[in-house]
This record gives C-alpha cells, sequence and structure tokens, in this order.
C-alpha cells in the first residue's frame, strides 16, 4: 500500500456511495457464469483470499469501483472508498515471452476446435490442459505470480477495494473470453490473425504435398479420368428387369384374374437392353 502503516489497523469512516460506478451483474450468490471466470476466482480463494475476497463482493454488487481498465500484463481499476478521493487499484500479472507465445499459437492452430471456440466466445473446457503440455499456466499457480496494490491505508492483499476489481475482472472475463488472454500478452485481433495465417499455411503445405507439380502431369493432363464408383453386391450377376415387381408390396387391383404385378411383368420384360427370365435378351 501506499500510505505508512502508523501500527494500528486503520480506521475508516462511512464509504461514499458512488453514483455512477460498475456494478457486478450477479446479485447474489457466487460471481461468475462461466467455468473460466469461476476458476479464475477459485485461484484467488485457493491463495487463502476468499475471506477478503468476499469483503469486497458488496462493494462490486454497489458499484463502487468506477472505473475498471486491461491492458498487457496490467489491470487498472477506481474503486471508491470512504475517503473522497477514489482509490487506484493494480493487479498485474507475468504476461507470456514471444517465445512462448509462440509455442501457444502454433498449439492453438493445430486445434481447429480451440479456434472455432474462441471465435464463438467461449474459452475450450481443455484449454489448461494445453498450456500445461508446453509447461505454462493459463492462470496464476501462486500468489507470488500476482502483483497486487492499492493506495488504501489497508496493509491486507488484497483489500476490499482489490477484491471488488478482482469480481468485476472476472465478470469481464464472461463477457469476452479473450481478455484472460489479453491480460497475458496477446490480444484478440493479433491472436486470431496469428491463428488464421498459421492455418493457412498449413493448409498451403498440405494441398503442396497432395497435389504433385503440373509439370509432372503434363502427359495425362488431358486424358479422360476413370471416376470410381461403388459396386455392391456380385457385379457378375444378371439383374431382371422385372425384379423391382418381386420387392412390391402386394397391390389390391385385378384384371379378371391377374394380380397388377403379373400384368405389368411383360412391359418390364420388354425393354430394350433387359434380360428375361431365364437371364437371356427377349427375342
Amino acid at each position: 500500500m501506499s500510505e505508512h502503516w502508523s501500527g494500528e489497523r486503520p480506521r475508516y469512516g462511512k464509504t461514499i456511495k458512488a453514483d455512477n460506478g460498475i456494478r457486478a451483474v450477479s446479485k447474489r450468490g457466487d460471481i461468475g457464469a462461466t467455468w473460466w471466470s469461476r476458476r479464475f476466482i477459485e485461484v484467488l480463494e485457493s491463495f487463502g483470499m476468499g475471506g477478503r475476497l468476499t469483503r469486497g463482493r458488496n462493494y462490486a454488487r454497489q458499484g463502487q469501483v468506477l472505473s475498471l481498465s486491461l491492458s498487457t500484463s496490467m489491470v487498472i481499476a477506481l474503486v471508491q472508498g470512504s475517503r473522497p478521493t477514489p482509490y487506484k487499484t493494480r493487479i498485474a500479472i507475468k504476461s507470456f515471452t514471444t517465445p512462448e507465445w509462440q509455442r501457444i499459437e502454433h498449439a492453438l492452430a493445430g486445434q481447429a476446435l480451440y479456434a472455432a471456440k474462441l471465435l464463438a466466445g467461449e474459452m475450450p473446457a481443455d484449454i489448461e490442459t494445453l498450456f500445461a503440455s508446453l509447461g505454462l499456466r493459463l492462470f496464476p499457480a501462486t500468489q507470488r505470480e500476482l502483483t497486487m496494490d492499492c493506495t488504501c491505508p489497508d496493509w491486507e492483499v488484497p483489500c476490499k477495494h482489490l477484491a471488488a476489481a478482482c469480481y468485476l475482472l472476472a465478470e469481464s472475463f464472461d463477457n469476452d473470453p479473450f481478455e484472460i488472454l489479453a491480460w497475458r500478452g496477446r490480444g484478440r485481433e493479433d491472436l486470431l490473425d496469428r491463428l488464421r495465417a498459421l492455418r493457412g499455411t498449413a493448409r498451403a503445405a498440405v494441398a503442396r504435398e497432395e497435389a504433385p507439380p503440373l509439370t509432372r502431369c503434363l502427359d495425362t493432363f488431358w486424358q479422360k479420368q476413370t471416376a470410381t464408383s461403388l459396386t455392391l453386391g456380385d457385379p457378375t450377376a444378371v439383374v431382371r428387369a422385372d425384379a423391382v415387381l418381386d420387392q412390391l408390396e402386394s397391390v389390391p387391383i385385378t384384371v379378371g384374374r391377374e394380380d397388377l404385378a403379373s400384368l405389368l411383368r411383360p412391359a418390364y420384360l420388354a425393354l430394350p437392353g433387359t434380360t428375361g427370365e431365364d437371364g437371356a435378351a427377349p427375342a
């Protein structure tokens, strides 16, 4: 904290109500509608911040956070407390290096489902596994990976002002999962452009492998290509033209004493290029 500790726990006056603050969407219970925002809160609580986070939940719901902005590695929020001047809070995390992001992008580009999920506004459920396979973590593993500070006189970290900012940060992850990745150093458009480029390069490489150069096909390029067809059953078997009549269900129509199939059979057998009952073409 920016103010010096006098040795006694600071005393606070009544919280000044903010008029146009950012209110949490959640009105009761847990904050976080998606697995990735809840995961972020769970990570913070696993650091032993549960009680202190709870004190900031009401601040988040009452609209005491006046502004919240996220950029590479840094989240900055202004929070109205008990003093006229709002407190400035900062939540920082180390961004991935350029080589680390190159490895992440190649791994994401290799999985079409990941890009599709992100484009649909969803964080792939097993994305943490992908990061782990690269020796990285999407969410912080220890409290030491986060740097938090607030201009209030409270020496606890996080104080309720920081906790309120954390809750609203989690809800911002609900609205846009790319913000988690942006916090780690890669914004939406940059990431998607890189993924498109990598996937386009991969498709071009596959196409080059599958299609031989035209110079190797000149001798056969204009030859008629033989179509491949699927043959079912015995290809040498003789099929009678009237066989279809044997597949019909009995039709309750007769002329004299003959049913409809018997009346139609001579017409089918007389069709050009067909075979009779003995397999020979009709005379």
